[in-house]
């Protein structure tokens, strides 16, 4: 097995977007003390959520990182783009990251890290098409000089006291790994996202041996990625939506395909082009994410697209729809992805209709259903047919179901077992699935993110937390939104805004023009002219009020205006609009 050997992060210039004026929902604590001879584990993220995974391994002067992932916004959450984890822990520990290793390149393990490499130029290790969707967002944010370093299933890295074996695992994305951690105190293992596939796409079963080697010789313990942990049974093969394409696609002769698929399962994206082949079809490509997918796909080789089969989506119009399939993002009824587009008759390219044949080749994200349905709703109402995930086998899972899982912790029989990737309900369920192994119930840990998880030979405890919570990034702004401009938001979306607008005498205090009300999302004027009278009056008498007892000051005259107009408007209304006075005074 190639080794390779690292030295030490140099210095890097001061962190601008984390700390403590830029972090929402994190914890501030007292960090307790490294100890020499124990081995640290600190979950920034991918603990109670689904999502967000970055996990930071320390011992002595050594810490190295595994992923930084993003996950994508809540509904209490508006105008918000992404969520990052909070690193500051990370930075300002900086001089001691040997590196950063990543499982596999799909957003919830690689989604964050361009926000990471501004702060800090650390050494990023990862498999070739993992590495190759690296490259390309490193671009897109214009970082430069970044250390990126191609390693292959088998592999060993050497960071600072740790060496880092790649074993070969099977998920929804291509060149996914698993990491032995080899420490001063025993092997850990972090499984990352997999499944058992016996017949994989690429014909690349998962490394059991390699696991069942690491299991022979002892385990100090297993992360083990939960998503699946409720599910019984088995995954299903990735090959059983291959055979549902080819049924679907010879009984639609006469009709145009549109597949919507997650831009990353390019494993998903060859068997609809093997199938498009097979029935002489063209492909086209529509969706950013999807087009720079497949772009890295077909450059690295790991997208096996014959000549001249692929075509610009420009082009469609020259050919007649049972010549064509579209591959399109939009598999989760996002606003702005292109079959949202096609479904609201927005796209520029693609005019869905009678005739065309939508398949949605994925399952909703949780809190995705309601955006789906409208998607498939808007096909429906244009004369589309659309097939779904519970019509047919269109989408399979690429983790792990319970006996999956089980297999997982009896070949590796670990001292001890930390179950990861999942929210509350999986990771107990997966402890559960532990217990049921043999493991001993006191050996089983459930932790938090930012909880430190400390390990000797024999003991498995918790020993305090670091800065850890969530970073919201909005446009170009990186942790700039926070709880109270959140609340706004809501505040804003829920009930709307009044604005006062008047002049005073600087020297009187008398108004001399206005009040003026502006209205946004609250009430229409033209409707409310009654209404907006009587609180004209209200800030009158607030304002007489003021003057009668002295108050000059203009914060405590727009306080007694804002008290005073809310305290109107609900009691008129039952609603209560942000009040935003504003006094100017000549």
């Amino acid at each position: 097995m190639a080794q390779l050997n690292t030295s030490r992060a140099p210095r890097q210039t001061k962190a601008r977007s984390f700390g403590p004026a830029r972090k929402t929902g994190a914890a501030r604590v007292a960090e307790p003390e490294i100890a020499a001879d124990k081995l640290r584990i600190i979950p920034l993220g991918g603990i109670e959520e689904i999502g967000k995974n970055c996990t930071v391994y320390e011992f002595g002067d050594d810490l190295f990182i595994v992923d930084c992932g993003l996950s994508f916004p809540d509904d209490d959450m508006p105008g918000v783009d992404i969520v990052i984890p909070d690193m500051t822990y990370i930075v300002k520990n900086k001089d001691r990251i040997r590196g950063i290793v990543i499982t596999h390149g799909h957003e919830d393990h690689i989604g964050a890290l361009p926000y990471l490499l501004k702060e800090v130029n650390i050494p990023v290790y990862a498999t070739r098409l993992s590495l190759g969707l690296i490259a390309g967002k490193i671009k897109e944010h214009g970082l430069k000089h970044i250390k990126l370093k191609e390693v292959r299933p088998g592999s060993v890295i050497v960071l600072g006291c740790f060496k880092v074996e790649l074993i070969h695992v099977n998920h929804s994305i291509p060149d996914a790994v698993s990491l032995a951690i080899k420490t001063p105190i025993g092997t850990v293992i972090q499984t990352g996202d997999f499944k058992i596939d016996s017949t994989p796409i690429d014909d690349k079963i998962i490394d059991l041996a390699r696991f069942s080697e690491y299991g022979k010789k002892g385990v100090l313990a297993l992360l083990s990625d939960s998503t699946n942990a409720n599910r019984p049974g088995y995954t299903v093969s990735e090959r059983k939506v291959g055979e549902s394409f080819s049924s679907i696609f010879k009984g639609a002769s006469n009709s145009r395909i549109i597949v919507a698929s997650f831009s990353s399962n390019i494993h998903r994206i060859q068997q609809i082009v093997d199938e498009a082949v097979r029935y002489g079809r063209k492909v086209a490509v529509s969706g950013r994410s999807m087009i720079n997918v497949v772009s890295i796909g077909v450059e690295l080789g790991y997208l096996k697209i014959p000549e001249g089969v692929l075509i610009d989506i420009d082009m469609i119009r020259r050919y007649t729809p049972e010549q064509l399939v579209i591959i399109t993002t939009g598999s989760q009824g996002e606003p702005l992805s292109a079959l949202h587009r096609m479904a609201h008759s927005d796209h520029r390219k693609v005019n869905v209709g009678k005739g065309d044949l939508i398949i949605i080749s994925a399952s909703p994200i949780p809190g995705n259903e309601k955006s789906v349905s409208k998607v498939v709703n808007e096909l429906l109402k244009l004369g589309a047919e659309v097939i779904y995930e519970k019509m047919y086998d269109v989408h399979v899972s690429g983790h792990a179901c319970q006996e999956e899982l089980k297999l997982m912790i009896g070949i590796t029989n670990p001292k001890f077992f930390i179950p990861v990737h999942g929210e509350q309900m999986h990771l107990r369920k997966h402890a559960g699935l532990a217990e049921s192994m043999g493991i001993d119930k006191k050996n089983i840990l459930i932790t938090e993110i930012g909880r430190v998880i400390e390990l000797t030979e024999d003991t498995i405890k918790t020993a305090g937390m670091v800065q850890s919570g969530r970073i919201l990034v909005d446009g170009l702004g990186v942790g700039d939104v926070g709880s109270i401009v959140l609340r706004d938001r809501k505040h804003l979306a829920e009930d709307g805004i009044i604005v006062v607008v008047m002049t005073t005498d600087g020297s009187t205090g008398e108004v001399v023009a206005g009040p003026d009300i502006v209205s946004r999302g609250f009430v229409y004027v033209r409707e409310s002219e009654k209404l907006l009278i009587d609180a004209k009056k209200i800030i009158i008498d607030a304002l007489a009020t003021c003057s009668e007892n002295g108050n000059r000051d203009w914060n405590t005259i727009k306080g007694k205006v804002r008290d005073d107009l809310s305290k109107f408007l609900y009691e008129k209304t039952r609603r209560s609009p942000m009040v935003l006075p504003i006094i100017m005074e000549v």
